[in-house]
């Protein structure tokens, strides 16, 4: 990866709109969408070519700070409407932006439909185990006994494990970082939007007023710092004795195959259907 000068993030930056951000001290987003411009900064991709699309939730106000294409819509519809995006302009890179609630609760279904077509899309999926915009409720990801304001007394539900969702639903390119790990995010995140099929990556990250309050996690510093001493690198798994990664952050890419590309099969499903003037000749495709 080039070496980006960390002043390029301000180059991507809508100065004129919305600031100061929303974003409570110590939330994760900021050090997301830095990683994000990086890797967009790195690949010299011009802005003209690039969409970001969110949903509804903290990190979902993303594409409101950066200066590229951008669609805020409706509540876990980002994939869908990133979908309709991909489908008319496949040139594009199109990146969605969603949180655990927003990508895995109400929008689950699409989540695993565009990993089962192989859309080409880069998902970065920001995962703080709580609904932080609403009001601290509980989340799929929230973990098992974790606090929420809607689990006062501990969460009794199994949380989602995102990424084997996204392998079981057949998504071709699946990563896990945290917040933590910075330069590791924004390879991944280049390395995403290389990949010509459905990238996800999810980003363990950090809601220290929420989530961490809730659960007397401390502040931003000590919640990244679990992070950093409860995560292994997926290379590492299996050199390690099994206690020494059971409950750990497995962090690395999970898969990386190349497969067919749902908007490349739609085109070559749209010239074949021109060719023969809109009628079937019986022949398989």
């Amino acid at each position: 990866m080039a070496n980006i000068p960390q002043k390029i993030v301000h180059q991507y930056l809508r100065h004129d709109k919305k600031f100061p951000h929303v974003w409570c001290a110590g939330c994760s987003n900021g050090i997301i969408l830095g990683a994000v411009i990086r890797a967009i900064a790195s690949m010299n991709l011009n802005r003209d070519d690039i969409v970001m699309v969110s949903g509804i939730g903290c990190s979902s106000r993303m594409p409101v700070y950066i200066d590229v294409d951008t669609l805020h819509t409706l509540h876990g519809r980002a994939i869908a409407f990133a979908t309709g995006i991909k489908l008319h302009k496949p040139h594009m890179k199109v990146i969605v932006v969603t949180g655990d609630g927003d990508c895995t609760a109400i929008g689950g279904n699409h989540l695993i439909h565009a990993a089962r077509r192989n859309i080409d899309l880069s998902v970065i999926l920001v995962n703080n185990n709580i609904y932080g915009m609403t009001g601290g409720q509980c989340s799929p990801t929230t973990p098992h006994a974790a606090i929420s304001t809607t689990s006062p007394y501990g969460n009794i539900e199994p949380d989602f494990n995102i990424c084997n969702l996204a392998l079981g639903a057949g998504a071709s390119f699946v990563a896990r970082t945290t917040a933590f790990h910075v330069t590791e995010m924004q390879n991944y995140i280049q390395a995403s939007l290389e990949h010509p099929g459905f990238s996800l990556i999810e980003v363990i990250s950090a809601c220290p007023v929420i989530y961490g309050r809730l659960n007397k996690k401390g502040g931003a510093p000590q919640m990244m710092t679990e992070f950093r001493d409860n995560s292994v690198p997926l290379t590492a798994v299996e050199k390690l004795p099994k206690e020494q990664v059971e409950g750990k952050i497995v962090r690395g890419i999970l898969r990386k195959d190349i497969r067919p590309e749902y908007t490349a099969e739609y085109a070559a499903l749209q010239a074949y259907a021109q060719k023969l003037g809109g009628e079937s000749d019986g022949k398989e495709l």
